[in-house]
């Protein structure tokens, strides 16, 4: 790990929501025209502060600034500026942001990049998600999965490509938080699918997962995604496992 991923462990936690480890402790609402100003200051420090002011404020003018930040020196802004580009999600960011996700060497960048990928629910995003959710960190590949239940439900073909590695990762990821949120993305996935031979190999991955997955949170967000799909089968394999106090 280099200095600068260092330096980020103390500006978030790994698994948790891009958004969470922002200090929002004062809520008076930033000034968006103050703001505005300094995401060209010349200290990175107000630059990245600003931008990170654009993780609370929807604002239009800020979305250029914010795709130019994306390749800041300093990787504090450039993580700000993806988490301002994901919650003011636009169709100009997202080349902006695939490449720069492919291009930065920092992991918490990446993080921010891939959440801010499936806020603007583009469908060019879901190629790039599915490799960050094969080959990234465990934190990049959390979001990479919620971020591909986002986009895929957008397009009939982009579900049933999206679908394939999502239940990869439910079965063979290391890291349980992983796994959980690729439950959730499938079960998500199937309630926009017909019946068909996709459907019911994605509601097998779940019933395994259900049955199989030694860990109980992804038992239980199994079970959750199989009781919000409705499938008959889920609903009578969970009935079962009720009443033999497995689940």
């Amino acid at each position: 790990m280099n200095d600068d991923e260092l330096t980020l462990l103390n500006f978030e936690s790994e698994l948790e929501d891009p958004l969470d480890e922002l200090d929002h402790s004062d809520r008076q609402a930033p000034d968006p025209e103050v703001m505005l100003a300094l995401l060209s200051d010349p200290e990175p420090g107000q630059r990245m502060l600003a931008a990170r002011a654009f993780s609370e404020l929807s604002e239009p003018r800020a979305i250029p600034h914010l795709i130019r930040l994306l390749t800041d020196v300093c990787p504090l802004v450039r993580v700000s500026a993806a988490y301002g580009l994901g919650r003011n999600p636009a169709d100009v960011a997202v080349a902006a942001l695939i490449e720069q996700y492919h291009r930065d060497f920092n992991g918490y960048v990446r993080k921010g990049i891939v959440w801010a990928l499936g806020n603007c629910r583009d469908r060019r995003s879901v190629t790039p998600l599915i490799h960050a959710l094969k080959t990234d960190i465990p934190a990049v590949r959390l979001w990479a999965a919620s971020g591909l239940a986002q986009v895929a439900h957008l397009d009939y073909k982009d579900i049933i490509t999206a679908i394939p590695p999502l239940i990869e990762a439910l079965h063979r990821d290391s890291i349980p938080a992983v796994r959980s949120n690729c439950a959730w993305a499938v079960g998500q996935l199937c309630r926009e699918l017909p019946s068909n031979v996709v459907y019911a190999t994605a509601i097998d991955a779940l019933l395994e997962a259900l049955v199989e997955d030694k860990d109980m949170g992804v038992t239980e967000d199994a079970k959750a995604a199989l009781l919000k799909v409705g499938d008959p089968r889920g609903l009578q394999m969970i009935e079962e496992l009720e009443f033999e106090g497995l689940v």
